[in-house]
């Protein structure tokens, strides 16, 4: 490897492990794409729409997710980590049902 490559190949690294250790500093809660495992109330409201996206991007039906992710996230402040499920992180998410006693939140 020419030595422009190394260089370059330690620079990125550099960078990557830069970021990696940044990731747990509560300076950097602007970062609105990082997955919240902080539970109830560790997003801002305009977090909210961001991970919903992450989180119902997998779906067949993306507007229902959104729509109602957005509404779950904007009043306990907390999206589960992945796909599906996970609902544990967030008890308020988690416990708040519809008038059938189904769940409410995605």
């Amino acid at each position: 490897m020419a030595p422009t490559g190394r260089l370059l190949v330690l620079l990125a690294v550099a960078g990557l492990l830069a970021v990696a250790m940044a990731g747990g500093s509560e300076e950097h809660d602007d970062n609105v794409y990082k997955v919240s495992k902080g539970g109830q109330g560790s997003l801002k409201s305009y977090q909210c729409s961001p991970q919903c996206a992450r989180r119902c991007w997998n779906t067949q039906y993306k507007k229902p997710c959104l729509i109602f992710c957005n509404k779950c996230c904007n009043t306990c402040l907390c999206v589960p980590s992945g796909y599906y499920g996970n609902k544990g992180e967030c008890p308020c998410y988690n416990n708040w049902k519809t008038k059938r006693g189904g769940p409410k939140c995605p």
